[in-house]
């Protein structure tokens, strides 16, 4: 059986959110978990290439002046066209580490996402406010469960 690929498009410009990132990635390569190849790349360096070779999506991105960062939208700038007639019910997860309260980024990404038509499978983690070691394991938990909802074909 042919492994299923679950791409992390993480922004990711502190060590709170490497931090982040590095959480999904330890929760999705779980040992428990096999079958999932996971890719982790920043927006600047993720393309139509990768979303086209995923089978799930995990964006992440912080909240910058109430909108996704550059970078994230950068990325949507360079795939949209790309893999919009090919992917088609991507199954994809979010999460926002919010200065403020997500709400605008959360409404941004959504709508894009809805363009693509993607589909959201849980709804979008957004850690909010001062920085607490929880959202770690919110994280964590959002990289098992997007790679056990793909191996076990859930989505």
């Amino acid at each position: 059986m042919m492994a299923k690929r679950l791409l992390i498009v993480a922004h990711s410009p502190s060590p709170n959110t490497a931090a982040l990132r590095d959480a999904i990635l330890d929760g999705a390569g779980t040992a428990e978990i096999a079958g999932v190849e996971v890719i982790a790349l920043s927006p600047f360096d993720a393309g139509p290439e990768d979303v086209l070779a995923a089978d799930a999506v995990i964006l992440m991105t912080t909240e910058n002046l109430g909108y996704m960062s550059g970078a994230l939208k950068d990325f949507f700038d360079r795939t949209y066209y790309g893999v919009i007639d090919d992917k088609q019910g991507l199954p994809y997860a979010l999460l926002i580490r919010a200065g403020l309260d997500g709400t605008g980024t959360r409404r941004a990404i959504e709508s894009i996402a809805t363009g693509l038509r993607w589909k959201a499978v849980q709804e979008p983690i957004i850690c909010k406010g001062v920085w607490r070691d929880g959202f770690l394991d919110d994280a964590r938990e959002l990289g098992m469960t997007m790679a056990a909802g793909l191996e076990s074909g859930i989505f």
